[in-house]
């Protein structure tokens, strides 16, 4: 009879042991399938439409987008772009290391049952032997179900560390979520000036080919009249084909540009949106006090809290180094059943107090306490290196502001007299006082001052969008509360 349940017990241990098997494999299998890039790719990026954002640009019921202005793309930047959402996940993850870090904290309670079935050689002090008495314990039944806790009641400071380590690194993922969004920032107003440069010189390129023609208009009415010869036309004739050819380069630079403030926004690049600019005031960089742009900049850039923060982590990780050469004392308790039988009914209850005091680990814990003060020492000299760097990026951000600023009236001196110069040029070689290659030559100089014109304006918005995330307060009035 015996023998007869241990080959069933042991064709029952073997088919589970086998399907045990097979359903590792299976989930083995299946965890190493490739995701598709469908599962990623957005609705919005697979269809030439817009997406319904009726507050920041698409009009209601139709598929054209509103003139978009420099806020209404910082926000749909900001709810559409993926570094935000991957940001935003991340301090869910940081809160969840928190939960984690703090479950020490509380009991921990498990609940076991089990079955097996044994038997076992008996190994009796010579003289306790009988004649007739088995030399075997079993074969015999073991069913077994309880309740066991065990509470951590001093560990030398080791869940404390963490936890504070874990909310130190909480703090660091919402500082990354704030750089997440002023660089975004930053990257919607370059790609938006960007935009807007290439609009305007779009219409320098256009007024610049109406100019060639007429100049070609000119030329011909005086071949006509015989008062210049036919190489006069032509050379008109080259600089038209030449505008023309501009502004198709203009053109291309035009639909560049917009695909790069889509993508900026989070949006598919091929998206149709049009901006509309609204003009700036452009101050002198002589009013910027730099001592106090450096003093902002250190206290409100993201990047310098989120190296405190890691700093305040490697801390912690110091404490928890130290705490390895303490003692922990746990207390532990469990109450269950145990017996031969299905339902179990012998009593099996422990209780007691345990202290573990490691004596020798082979010098691990030197090692780790070493290591976590040279981590220390890193970030701390992660901190001052960021210091620098964010001083550098102040300073050199003012310099491109002041000399943006400087271009712009340059520029606008330099416009002025090509203008001037073109219009003398022209009314002399209408009366016959002047040459063609003049004429075009003056044309020439004006069309490069324009553009010279228009790309130092825009440069200056540029270079104060720049200035402005330098210091880090390029969306300070809307800036939002971090997830949490």
């Amino acid at each position: 009879m015996h023998k007869r349940l241990l080959r069933h017990g042991t064709l029952i241990g073997a088919v589970l042991i086998l399907a045990g098997v097979a359903f590792g494999k299976a989930a083995d299998s299946s965890a190493a399938e490739k995701p598709k890039i469908e599962n990623y790719i957005s609705i919005r990026a697979l269809t030439s439409n817009p997406p319904v954002l009726s507050e920041t640009g698409l009009s209601p019921g139709t598929e054209k987008w509103r003139a978009l202005t420099l806020e209404a793309c910082v926000r749909i930047a900001l709810d559409n772009n993926p570094a935000i959402q991957a940001a935003r996940e991340g301090v869910s993850v940081a809160q969840e290391a928190v939960g984690e870090a703090n479950a020490p904290y509380y009991p921990e309670l498990a609940l076991s049952a089990g079955y097996s079935r044994w038997e076992r050689h008996a190994f009796l002090p010579n003289g306790f032997a009988r004649p007739g008495m088995p030399s075997a314990i079993g074969p015999t039944d073991d069913w077994v179900a309880g309740l066991k806790a065990r509470y951590i009641l001093f560990d030398s400071g080791e869940r404390r560390a963490k936890l504070r380590a874990a909310i130190s690194g909480k703090e660091v993922a919402k500082g990354d979520w704030d750089r997440s969004r002023q660089d975004i920032a930053l990257d919607v107003h370059q790609s938006y000036y960007g935009l807007v440069s290439a609009l305007e010189a779009l219409s320098v390129a256009g007024t610049n080919l109406s100019r060639a023609e007429d100049h070609l208009r000119l030329a011909r009415e005086r071949k006509s009249a015989g008062t210049v010869p036919q190489a006069d036309v032509v050379r008109a004739q080259a600089q038209v084909a030449n505008e023309r050819l501009a502004l198709v380069r203009v053109e291309n630079l035009v639909r560049i540009t917009r695909g790069n403030l889509n993508t900026a926004m989070g949006l598919s690049a091929e998206t149709p949106i049009d901006v509309q600019f609204r003009a700036e005031e452009i101050k002198q960089s002589e009013e910027i006090d730099i001592t106090r742009a450096y003093d902002q900049a250190l206290h409100s850039r993201p990047e310098i809290a989120m190296a405190l923060r890691r700093v305040e982590m490697a801390q912690h990780a110091v404490d928890g180094a130290k705490s390895a050469f303490g003692p922990k004392v746990r207390v532990e308790g469990g109450y269950g059943r145990q017996d031969e039988n299905f339902f179990p009914d012998d009593k099996d209850w422990m209780v007691g107090i345990i202290i573990d005091m490691p004596i020798f680990t082979g010098f691990s814990r030197t090692h780790r306490l070493g290591r976590t003060k040279a981590e220390l020492l890193k970030e701390e000299a992660e901190v001052q290196r960021l210091i620098r760097n964010v001083r550098r990026e102040v300073w050199s951000a003012n310099s491109k502001l002041k000399e943006a600023y400087e271009e712009i009236w340059a520029t606008a001196v330099l416009v002025k007299d090509a203008e001037e110069s073109v219009r003398l040029t022209r009314e002399r070689y209408a009366v016959g006082a002047g040459t063609i290659t003049e004429l075009l030559d003056t044309q020439a100089a004006l069309a490069r001052a324009d553009a010279t014109r228009a790309e130092a304006e825009w440069n200056y918005h540029i270079a104060k969008a720049s200035f402005d995330h330098s210091v880090g307060s390029l969306i300070a009035e809307e800036k939002a509360a971090p997830p949490q």
